[in-house]
């Protein structure tokens, strides 16, 4: 993972600063119990339609991966939904992620850099999107896993709702941007285990071309090049 010795100088003390919002920002407040975590951090949750003869041709197409980057398309203001194929599918992905420790799982749910350089007006987007925003997410990932600890062989994914009602249009000229998006707060990642729900905070999601991607796991700023796990509910 990236640690450019510019990274803290450009990308955390400028970037992280003053992207708020979509990529970080105030809108959303941390709690007391947004955590830290590393190696010693443990999760403490308690553990065919009948009669019909439909034709082999009536069955549904299975969801296929696009072939064209979104991110080299031109953004839409289409508002974008948490029930629909391509996000439930990007929701298991990072489900599977933290769970297997292993973030690569969940690079497709993240917004993509191609997006990401379209939209941004501030100098070398490429590199504040490894540095600092990709590098941030996997620790968040990793953060994740140390937070469920042992019960993560065990936890069972229930859903990720976003509060839609709560997006907002965020327009060119706000957050060193250059193009628009919809931004979120208050997603919750919810899973299960031994019959006990508890969750996760995602701190934002910003839209493109309809489909909501996450741009921060964990709080848009940090002190420390760290995995934080972003207000649990248990």
């Amino acid at each position: 993972m990236p640690r450019k010795t510019n990274m803290y100088l450009a990308a955390a003390a400028t970037a992280a600063a003053l992207l708020a919002g979509g990529c970080g920002g105030s809108g959303a407040t941390g709690t007391a119990r947004d955590a830290a975590v590393g190696s010693a951090g443990k999760a403490q949750v308690k553990s065919s339609t009948a009669g019909a003869q439909a034709s082999p041709k009536a069955l549904a197409a299975p969801v296929t991966t696009p072939t064209v980057d979104p991110g080299t398309l031109p953004q839409t203001n289409a508002l974008p939904g948490d029930r629909d194929a391509q996000f439930r599918a990007g929701a298991q992905d990072l489900w599977q992620a933290i769970v297997q420790d292993k973030p690569d799982l969940a690079r497709p749910f993240f917004f993509p850099l191609s997006a990401y350089q379209q939209i941004k007006a501030i100098w070398n987007p490429a590199e504040d999107y490894q540095d600092r925003l990709i590098a941030w997410y996997d620790l968040d990932i990793q953060a994740a896993h140390n937070y469920l600890g042992s019960a993560a062989a065990g936890a069972r994914f229930v859903s990720m709702d976003v509060p839609e009602s709560d997006a907002a249009w965020i327009e060119p000229g706000v957050e060193y941007n250059k193009g628009s998006y919809y931004r979120v707060y208050g997603t919750r990642l919810s899973y299960e285990v031994g019959g006990h729900e508890a969750s996760i905070g995602v701190f934002s999601l910003i839209s493109w071309r309809g489909e909501w991607y996450v741009v921060h796991l964990g709080p848009s700023m940090r002190s420390a090049m760290q995995g934080i796990v972003y207000n649990p509910w248990n």
